[in-house]
């Protein structure tokens, strides 16, 4: 008699056919949503991949007497639990006259990064996801003594042993199956609070890295599913002395890249500088309960830079200072940020924004003494 395993494992590549599991983003703006269809097989482009639709109603995106929405694809990658052919399909959400949904963060940053001033500025993001491993009973961070608190911080942080890092076989599947997917994840790491890791997707050019980010959460999700371990991306998880939850996200633009590049890099800090409260606005639900001056962050309230400095809004490397060129880390957007919003965004103030003054100025970096 076969196993549930056997046939989990069964390949279906002689059938012709592939499962494609269609992703999208659901009505909080934060939660993933999936279902699969059967297609004939292979497929490499998304655009010869159908529409589909789901209940809007359901996922809180549409009302019960007109409740359709409409699932446009848009990006795949390899399906790392079903194997072959299969793929998982990045999808953003339409009405079935084609009007973009207010949720669907997508269609907006795909204006952003289609204009002619972004393509050419050939913009790059490295995205560092923060998040926390919760034990499901309990929602208490995995590792940590049931109502209690382990030692301080400080041997976490990229730490090593069974007193120190924990959750780390859901780390390491999370990698793979991002690599066999082909999401450009660049590295992974245990993270300063105990339960907590990060991973990094990039360096990515426009749009393709929220397609990426987002991929790369689902497959999180789908592994701590598997594993029985609940997911947070609640920027401040446990309050006190811990640290919270970001979504750093690493920035350059062709002309920061090339030499001359850091005083384009001072102008456009400058300019998030002068929509600092903007920005703010858009990093993500709880963030000001993560950026209070503490933990390696900046206070939420004013916009700071400098070199080599974690308690700046946002910090310049010491290796871009050296060259005269490089990139620049926004430290602001929380771990729940929606990576389409924050990338566009970025793109949007610093290359097409043109402010009435003059930037470079506006905002001294701290502590250039001993950057």
């Amino acid at each position: 008699m076969s196993s549930l395993n056997d046939l989990l494992n069964l390949d279906i590549s002689d059938t012709k056919q592939i499962i494609a599991e269609y992703i999208w983003i659901g009505g909080s703006g934060t939660d993933i949503r999936s279902k699969g269809r059967t297609l004939k097989g292979p497929i490499t482009d998304p655009k010869q991949l159908p529409k589909w639709n789901y209940d809007g109603s359901s996922t809180g995106q549409a009302p019960g007497e007109d409740s359709e929405v409409i699932l446009y694809p848009q990006a795949i990658f390899k399906d790392p639990f079903r194997g072959g052919n299969n793929i998982l399909v990045i999808c953003d959400t339409y009405t079935p006259k084609g009007v973009a949904l207010p949720t669907n963060k997508r269609a907006k940053a795909a204006e952003i990064f289609n204009q002619k001033a972004v393509i050419d500025e050939v913009p790059w993001y490295g995205l560092e996801q923060e998040y926390t491993l919760l034990q499901k009973e309990v929602k208490w961070p995995l590792g940590w003594p049931l109502g209690g608190y382990p030692g301080p911080q400080g041997p976490y942080y990229c730490g090593t042993g069974a007193e120190k890092a924990w959750g780390r076989d859901i780390v390491n599947a999370h990698y793979k199956a991002c690599i066999y997917a082909g999401i450009q994840i660049s590295g992974i790491n245990g993270e300063v609070m105990p339960g907590q890791w990060e991973f990094q997707v990039g360096p990515v050019v426009g749009i393709s890295a929220g397609d990426q980010l987002w991929a790369a959460r689902y497959i999180l999700e789908r592994v701590t599913e598997i594993a029985n371990v609940v997911l947070s991306f609640d920027p401040k998880p446990i309050e006190g002395d811990w640290n919270g939850a970001g979504c750093h996200a690493n920035y350059s633009t062709k002309s920061m890249r090339e030499e001359g590049g850091y005083e384009i890099i001072k102008k456009a800090i400058g300019k998030l500088g002068l929509k600092h409260k903007d920005h703010i606005a858009a990093y993500g639900e709880g963030n000001e309960r993560r950026l209070t001056g503490r933990h390696e962050t900046a206070d939420i309230h004013t916009f700071s830079w400098g070199v080599a400095n974690r308690g700046a809004s946002v910090r310049v490397g010491r290796d871009t200072e050296k060259e005269g060129k490089g990139y620049f880390e926004d430290r602001r957007p929380a771990s729940n940020m929606d990576p389409y919003v924050v990338t566009s965004m970025i793109a949007e103030t610093t290359i097409l924004w043109n402010p009435p003054t003059e930037t470079e100025n506006v905002v001294k970096p701290i502590n250039k003494a001993t950057a």
